[in-house]
């Protein structure tokens, strides 16, 4: 194995400069910057979400703490929210086991910030002008998810049933599950199917599946039909952010962290402890808010033109780019 690194350093000096074009986008919209930790008692339920596991030695009589090393840093995030921190952001380190390839690394830089008062909508629309701050002129496609998930499958990912998903994937991508969640389904098909139909620019998809919604809010659209008021973001076909109308319910969340853990038994995934310090911050109130999640070494490979995500890591966990 190499140990040179993954990145030029002409690479390298560009992803210094995006860095301080983005502090200072947010310097200019007064949004604070705060740290939290990286690890965490806790991880996210997420059924589509692996965390990776820290255990440290406490005391000489051999007994062990554990936490994880987190996936992102939300619900710090929103602990601050509720205490009151007003619009903030972090640029900093999250982890995911068992992520990487071309444009994944299971250490990788996330850029996450949370908006008081606005909606998805609004900031999904920061979010361009985010990216039009990095490489002006980038053309942008706003769409929602059902419009481009019918105009690629022939499907209503909102009516129809979750069989007819499974008959369409296992007639079109030669699968054999059985038995798994809406969800999931969805996620294989929007993954085979659409993303690879998404172009070279800019392409922000909103108003997700409602079985989709994970931190989202849940409501009706134009037609009543419920949708999860939540956005991705993507770049030449990549997934660059993922944004939330965050919901506010303390109760409610707690039903999808549960549920959540019920995929998880039933894929064979470790259920996962609730985070109950975010979710009492919850209980003392969430702020009216917005959040979006950005990966930062994605957001530097698609504006400079890469191939490969560890160009512009100066060592990608493989420690190669082919």
């Amino acid at each position: 194995m190499s140990w040179q690194p993954t990145a030029t350093m002409d690479a390298l000096a560009r992803r210094a400069q995006m860095i301080q074009q983005v502090r200072a986008f947010f310097a200019a919209r007064s949004v604070l910057e705060v740290d939290v930790p990286v690890i965490g008692r806790a991880t996210v339920t997420d059924l589509n979400l692996d965390s990776l596991c820290v255990t440290r030695a406490v005391g000489s009589a051999g007994s062990t703490l554990s936490g994880y090393l987190q996936t992102s840093p939300e619900f710090f995030m929103k602990r601050l929210l509720a205490a009151g921190s007003g619009d903030i952001y972090y640029l900093g380190k999250a982890f995911r086991a068992d992520e990487s390839g071309r444009i994944h690394n299971p250490e990788f830089t996330m850029l996450e910030w949370y908006r008081c008062g606005m909606d998805d909508r609004a900031l999904s629309d920061e979010v361009v002008s985010l990216c039009r701050a990095i490489q002006p002129g980038v053309a942008v496609v706003v769409t929602e998810y059902g419009a481009v998930f019918e105009q690629h499958t022939g499907l209503n990912p909102h009516t129809c049933s979750t069989e007819t998903l499974a008959d369409y994937a296992r007639a079109h991508l030669g699968v054999d599950w059985f038995d798994e969640p809406r969800g999931l389904w969805l996620d294989l098909l929007f993954t085979h199917c659409v993303e690879p139909q998404l172009g070279d620019g800019l392409v922000v998809i909103r108003d997700f599946p409602a079985c989709q919604c994970a931190l989202a809010r849940v409501v009706p659209d134009e037609t009543g039909v419920p949708v999860a008021r939540r956005f991705e973001v993507y770049w030449g076909g990549i997934e660059l952010a993922n944004g939330y109308w965050e919901l506010v319910d303390a109760q409610e969340q707690r039903a999808r962290f549960m549920q959540d853990n019920k995929a998880r038994v039933a894929q064979g995934k470790p259920e996962m402890a609730l985070d109950n310090d975010f979710l009492a911050a919850l209980d003392a109130g969430l702020p009216e808010c917005a959040g979006v999640a950005l990966g930062v070494d994605r957001l530097l490979m698609c504006a400079s033109g890469c191939a490969h995500i560890g160009e512009v890591m100066s060592f990608h966990g493989t420690s190669r780019c082919d």
